[in-house]
């Protein structure tokens, strides 16, 4: 499970007599089936590494699959994607993903924890879809979309994607954006049963993408949907303001 990327702990003696790496970091929260990840200093500047397990590293099918992920995310740039930088040779790892460094909670922990903001949730109903909308475009297979594999960054609160994709195709099948549709519905409907408050306009729109026989079926819909119903929220506070202000006038005319 993702949650919070601590630089001090399980700290791990990494062999560079050139200086070019330094304070290597397991982070065991973050591993998948056949990677590890970590944090690491390169040149004093702060990183992410992902790398094969050890019992994988000289597998040729294994270091196929991180190659072949490597080459597919190396062409992908969007500020809610985790961006990859390279792919090199690491003391005592092996070969690596090098991403830029990812400092922040996982949506899973921010749930469990109860710390969930309305910045949190614009960024949900706004950024993923974004993100989601990238990756259907570029024709980008990819794990479910969870809270576990959606960070906040510590400062601004700005949603990154990780665990992007596997394999890049030449088109998507309509079962493909319809599962990121109902991921993303799952998703919501997980968020909004943790808010203390109750946002049922939001959750009509989750519930009607989680559902298979739904009728959003692809991001452009999804948007749609969600622009509706911003924009009927926004109607009904400009009508609270516009009848508080007719109520002052008359007040006044009576006076």
């Amino acid at each position: 499970m993702a949650g919070y990327i601590s630089k001090e702990e399980k700290l791990i003696p990494i062999d560079d007599p050139s200086g070019r790496w330094s304070e290597l970091t397991l982070l065991p929260e973050w591993e998948e089936d056949i990677y590890d990840v970590y944090t690491v200093k390169k040149y004093g500047k702060w990183i992410m590494l992902k790398a094969l397990k050890e019992q994988y590293r000289d597998d040729p099918k294994y270091k196929a699959i991180i190659e072949k992920e490597f080459d597919i995310r190396y062409n992908l740039a969007h500020p809610n994607l985790v961006v990859v930088n390279d792919f090199e040779d690491i003391p005592g790892i092996g070969r690596a993903i090098v991403t830029d460094d990812v400092y922040g909670y996982s949506l899973r922990r921010l749930i469990d924890e109860k710390r969930l903001t309305p910045k949190i949730i614009q960024r949900l109903t706004t950024q993923l879809p974004d993100a989601m909308e990238y990756m259907q475009e570029n024709h980008i297979k990819h794990p479910p979309i969870t809270p576990d594999n959606i960070i906040f960054t510590e400062y601004n609160e700005n949603l990154k994607l990780i665990n992007v994709g596997y394999d890049h195709r030449d088109r998507l099948d309509p079962q493909d954006t319809k599962q990121d549709i109902i991921d993303y519905g799952r998703l919501i409907n997980e968020v909004l049963d943790n808010l203390p408050e109750q946002l049922p306009k939001l959750r009509r729109v989750a519930k009607r993408a989680a559902d298979p026989e739904g009728n959003i079926n692809n991001v452009h819909d999804l948007k749609l949907a969600l622009i509706e119903r911003s924009n009927s929220s926004t109607l009904w506070v400009l009508l609270g303001f516009i009848i508080m202000m007719l109520g002052v006038l008359i007040a006044i005319t009576i006076k």
